[in-house]
Formats: structure tokens, sequence, C-alpha cells
């Protein structure tokens, strides 16, 4: 028997998984997903828990059930490329034949002091949990600070306002507009939402550390009774300490068939994969579907065949009722993207359900 192992039960492994489990895999392959959570959660609604409008529960999404994979539960030290196995925290070591790396991303602090320690963030299930503690019990009135203006940022910001009308929320981004990676017409929509909502969009701060209730900056420090971060991201640690080329943001580098070179055996996919796109849920289903359908063909001792991986788009919320995003080259703002983002997430629960 061979072993196929899947490290990390997100987008992109539980996508492989499926592929695999629908495609006819040869019956001496034995298929594993490793994850440190019983279930999947939705990523991309994090910030709804953090913001307090939606429950633990309702972002949670049963693994496939099938007689053909078997789920194993825990928490991943490191991978030894070398002698093929992945060492795991209080457990015995999973060896394996073949490996997809599906691990997802942390926080990148870009070397700030105190932001590690004093900001909350939303890149783990724990994390959230935490952050929505912090929110909660911030006293009427005072002052939530969100860094980083991107699509993290702004959803959480908006979320946050609708949960809690009473706060004073501030947006703080170091560029010059807030999605800098979108359209000037669709920052300034935001921009607009922000204004008419009573959340501040401050430009043009650079951090240079964070303390207890404070935010120290370049110019004048900035009060903060809460701080939420979501100012970049970066590949695990795990990916971080393994000795393989990387791209210039630790993404792992890989060949036509998403593996890595000095390891053929050896996949990565989604976030810690160095792709020509930015990161996100719906890159890393493109591409573990693609490693699904090369690990199939590759087993036949078949040809991949591939075409380039299409996006279908971004779509952000703006709160329940207003939304934002890019469909195609195609600008949408107003309800319809918020109702479009409704759909899409329903769709994606229970697909993966």
């Amino acid at each position: 028997m061979k072993h196929f192992v899947i490290l990390g039960g997100g987008y992109g492994g539980v996508t492989i998984a499926n592929t695999l489990l629908k495609g006819n895999m040869p019956s001496d392959i034995r298929l594993t997903m490793i994850d440190r959570m019983p279930y999947q959660t939705m990523k991309t609604e994090y910030y709804a828990l953090a913001a307090g409008t939606a429950s633990d529960v309702e972002l949670r999404v049963p693994f496939p059930v099938h007689q053909n994979l078997n789920m194993k539960y825990g928490e991943v030290s490191s991978v030894d490329l070398e002698n093929k196995k992945v060492i795991m925290e209080n457990d015995d070591p999973v060896y394996y034949d073949q490996l997809v790396i599906a691990l997802g991303c942390t926080d990148r602090f870009h070397g700030i002091p105190g932001a590690e320690e004093y900001a909350c963030t939303i890149q783990s299930m724990s994390a959230v949990r935490q952050t929505y503690q912090v929110l909660n019990d911030t006293k009427p009135y005072g002052r939530v600070n969100i860094v980083g203006g991107g699509l993290s940022g702004v959803e959480i910001a908006a979320e946050l306002r609708e949960s809690r009308p009473d706060l004073n929320i501030a947006l703080i981004d170091r560029g010059s507009r807030v999605l800098s990676a979108f359209p000037p017409k669709m920052s300034a929509y935001v921009e607009k939402w922000f204004h008419e909502h009573d959340v501040e969009t401050l430009s043009h701060i650079s951090i240079s550390s964070l303390e207890p209730g404070v935010i120290h900056t370049t110019g004048d420090d900035i009060i903060s009774d809460a701080t939420v971060w979501t100012a970049g991201i970066q590949p695990v640690e795990i990916v971080q300490k393994l000795d393989v080329p990387k791209d210039h943001q630790g993404r792992v580098l890989l060949n036509e068939y998403y593996q890595i070179p000095e390891h053929p055996e050896v996949y990565v996919c989604g976030d810690c994969a160095s792709l020509p796109f930015a990161p996100s849920g719906q890159a890393a289903e493109g591409q573990g579907e693609q490693i699904g359908h090369i690990a199939l063909a590759l087993w036949r001792g078949e040809t991949p065949r591939l075409s380039p991986i299409k996006l279908k788009g971004t779509l952000g919320s703006l709160g329940k009722k207003a939304g934002f995003g890019l469909m195609g080259k195609r600008q949408v703002m107003g309800r319809v993207p918020r109702i479009l983002k409704s759909g899409v997430l329903w769709m994606s629960k229970h697909h993966f359900g």
C-alpha cells in the first residue's frame, strides 16, 4: 500500500480529497488527511465570528466521510522531507509515500515590536475566538483600531460597526487608500460607506511599535483599547522552516505539477505555494482540484493535462446589506454583490458538507 497524506483540511486539502475520492483511486492507495480540528472551517467568514455577527458553529463544515478516507486529528510539528515523515505533537510520526502540504498561512508582523504580542488576529479559529472575546469585552465607546486596509480589514471593520455601533472604530493603513489592490472607484465606494457609518480611515500611517493601549507611529501615538491585525500573511512556520527554494514572500517554488522539484513526491497547495495570484480560498480550491487530477493521472501512468486556473472574481462585504466585488473586469457595488457573496457561501458550505 502507498500512503498519500494531506496536511490541512482547509479549502485546498478538502478539494484534493474530494477529487481523489471521486476519481477512482487505485486500490493500493491509502488516503489520510490530517487536521488539528475535527471539522473544516470557513476561513473567509472569520471576520464575522470576530465581530460577533456569526457563531462558531455556523462556520463549521463536516469533513468528507468515505470508506477510503482516514481522518487523523492532531498538531503537526514539522515535516522531514528526507525521511518522508510528518512529525506530530504528542503522537507517533506519520510516514508517507506522497504528501500534500496545505497548511495555510499565518500573520506577517513585518518585524514591528509588540505587534504579535499585543494585537488580535484572525488567521486561525483559535485566534478568531480570542479576538471575538477581546472585541466583545471592549467597553462602550472604546476605540478599536484595525491595522491593514485590505479585504480582511475592510470586512471586519464594517461587520464590527454593525455589531457594536457604540465603538469608535478606525481602519489604519500605510498606503494612500483602502483596498489598494482594487480599482480606485471601488476604494472610493468603500471609503464613502465608512464615512457614512462613522468608521474612520487613517492613511499613510507607519507603525513603529505596539504596547498595551497604544499604537506608536512615526507621527502621533494612537490610543487603542483593542487592536486587530490584518496587515499581511505568510506561510505557516512549518513551511518557513523547510529547506527548499522559496519566492520573496516565503512561498514554496514548485514545478508544473505543483511538486517540490527536489522532492517530487511532495505537493504544496494554497497559501504555502508560489502561484501567480494572491492567496485565497478560491485559488486553493482551483489548485487542489488540479493536484487531485495530477495525482490520479500519474497513478495511471498518464501525462496530466492542465489548463490555467481561472478565478471567478472577488466578493467582499460591508456588513449584511452592502458589498463590492470584481467579476472579471466588471466592478460591482451595493446590495447585489452582498447577496452574491451570501449565495456563494451557502453553496460552498453545502458542497463541502
